[in-house]
């Protein structure tokens, strides 16, 4: 195992928002929001020696299981953020990791994620072949008010769209990568909330992998200030996200 001398249990980057990663207002897309999370957290874990490379060497790898993101107020094209990360717990093929992002000392977004190991010949979950007792714990620091939750998707939906996995929707695991799923949700919605930024939180639940050539129906349901969304595959439902509006 590989960690590197520039290997903190804080870890700390910083991002230059380029005009590829905003929308047509200039604000940073939610999207890539969640794409620079995921980012720096790959980053951390390359650097604790867990990189994708190293977890392979036992047919693993670190997927995202479940995720809120908490969003205060969204940076905007030429702003340099900075993003934090750090674990909360990690045992047994399972780890809560914390993210945040700030500008100019002020907190912008943060969030709460679960992550699972996953052996990619098998694909299924097991526990941690590498050894983890380098990297410190941080149960009690938190990047959000509320920690991830389970969306409850039992409720009726109506159907959006359908569509077939097509290979950009693939990562390096073989499979949708995470900030598809709320892409697919965000362009079927009403771009002038979007626009307005005007999405208070977001809660995501990964429950079974997608891969190419996949057929999925993407389904929706509003109440309140809230929107569930869900794909589903085979009557079973894959992915679901709750939104909370302003």
């Amino acid at each position: 195992m590989s960690i590197s001398p520039d290997f903190k249990s804080i870890h700390e980057q910083e991002w230059e928002i380029n005009f590829t990663q905003c929308t047509a207002n200039g604000f940073l897309k939610y999207t890539e929001l969640s794409n620079l999370f995921q980012l720096t957290a790959s980053k951390h874990s390359d650097n604790g020696g867990m990189s994708f490379y190293e977890m392979q060497k036992n047919a693993q790898a670190w997927v995202l299981s479940r995720i809120r993101i908490e969003i205060d107020q969204m940076p905007k094209w030429g702003d340099v953020v900075t993003v934090r990360t750090w674990i909360e717990y990690l045992d047994n093929g399972r780890s809560i990791r914390n993210i945040q992002m700030d500008l100019n000392g002020k907190k912008m977004a943060g969030a709460s994620s679960l992550w699972a190991v996953l052996n990619t010949d098998l694909r299924k979950n097991e526990p941690l072949a590498i050894n983890s007792d380098h990297l410190t714990r941080y149960p009690d620091l938190k990047a959000t008010a509320q920690p991830f939750d389970r969306v409850n998707y039992t409720i009726d939906t109506q159907l959006i769209t359908e569509k077939k996995v097509v290979l950009s929707d693939l990562d390096i695991v073989n499979h949708v990568n995470n900030v598809k799923y709320l892409e697919w949700c965000l362009d079927a919605y009403d771009p002038t909330k979007i626009f307005g930024q005007q999405i208070q939180s977001i809660d995501m639940n990964f429950l079974r992998e997608l891969n190419l050539g996949d057929q999925i129906s993407l389904e929706k349901a509003e109440h309140d200030n809230q929107t569930l969304f869900t794909v589903i595959k085979n009557k079973k439902v894959s992915f679901a996200a709750q939104i909370q509006w302003k």
